[in-house]
């Protein structure tokens, strides 16, 4: 039975992965940062408490664990850390302590398209780690998941007003991934001879077609109302510039997204139209039951 540490389990993906290596009959530890975040976890047979930032807290974190599995990643700079300082630092102090225990495998979520995108400050400290676990002579895999359908509430929040704002045509494709789907998938990539990777969800899906599936589950007739590109790549300057690396890192990842096709290999079962649905009806059940 392999034995796996995953950090970055509190997450939205490491949930579903702890959830999916406990099915499989994996021997699973989960690295956390503190006590409250150990009690989340009750079906794990070992909870490594240590802060990841800090290498000296990290020792012995990895011993006797086959493959190390990371999803560490930060949105949002807060909490006087930066993507430098998760994304990359933090990362590489987890891979210099699966070094030193020799680690068989070390597998890290990145995000789809990271190494096209290396301009931006959020892959810019994804990619840095990339690079440092290629150079080193561990077995790897990188994942670059497309958008989880979590990040797709936004398209079901714009529809609840009606109308719905793109730039461009709207045409630019996507395939986003549920983080179940996506955790199993990970599961399947232990042990596996793959390196390198792009992977998204079963449906291939234009931005107008995701903002008509928005609509469709909150029973709405919406309007989707195409901004001129131009003002993206505007925006995305104006932000650089003229606001701070905290605030403008987010905005600047979606927008650049959001303004070309990002396609993983086709894999899972569950479909983006359902989870909107099913969001929709949780909403509803809130506000009927406030």
């Amino acid at each position: 039975m392999k034995r796996i540490l995953v950090a970055g389990a509190t997450g939205y993906l490491g949930r579903f992965l702890v959830q999916a290596l406990k099915t499989q009959g994996y021997w699973v530890r989960v690295l956390v940062r503190n006590h409250p975040q150990a009690t989340q976890f009750t079906d794990v047979d070992d909870v490594f408490i240590g802060e990841i930032t800090k290498p000296e807290q990290l020792k012995n974190s990895t011993k006797d664990i086959d493959c190390v599995i990371s999803t560490v990643g930060i949105t949002r700079q807060k909490e006087g850390l930066t993507y430098i300082d998760v994304d990359y630092q933090a990362n590489k102090n987890l891979l210099e302590e699966a070094i030193k225990s020799q680690v068989k495998q070390f597998i890290y979520i990145s995000a789809i398209d990271g190494d096209k995108y290396r301009q931006l400050k959020i892959f810019e400290a994804k990619e840095r780690f990339v690079d440092k676990l290629k150079q080193s002579n561990l077995s790897y895999c990188v994942i670059r998941p497309n958008g989880y359908f979590s990040d797709m509430g936004d398209f079901l929040q714009m529809a609840s007003s009606g109308k719905v704002y793109l730039f461009g045509s709207g045409k630019q494709q996507i395939n986003p991934i549920s983080g179940n789907d996506l955790a199993h998938f990970v599961v399947k990539m232990i042990g596996n001879n793959t390196t390198e990777i792009s992977i998204g969800g079963p449906d291939i899906l234009s931005l107008n077609q995701i903002a008509e599936l928005a609509g469709i589950a909150l029973n709405k007739k919406i309007k989707i109302i195409h901004l001129p590109d131009a003002l993206r790549k505007i925006t995305i300057f104006t932000l650089r510039h003229f606001t701070s690396q905290k605030f403008y890192g987010p905005l600047e990842f979606f927008l650049t997204f959001m303004g070309a096709s990002h396609i993983g290999e086709v894999y899972g079962e569950e479909h983006l139209s359902d989870y909107y649905l099913d969001l929709a009806n949780k909403r509803d059940s809130k506000n009927k039951h406030p």
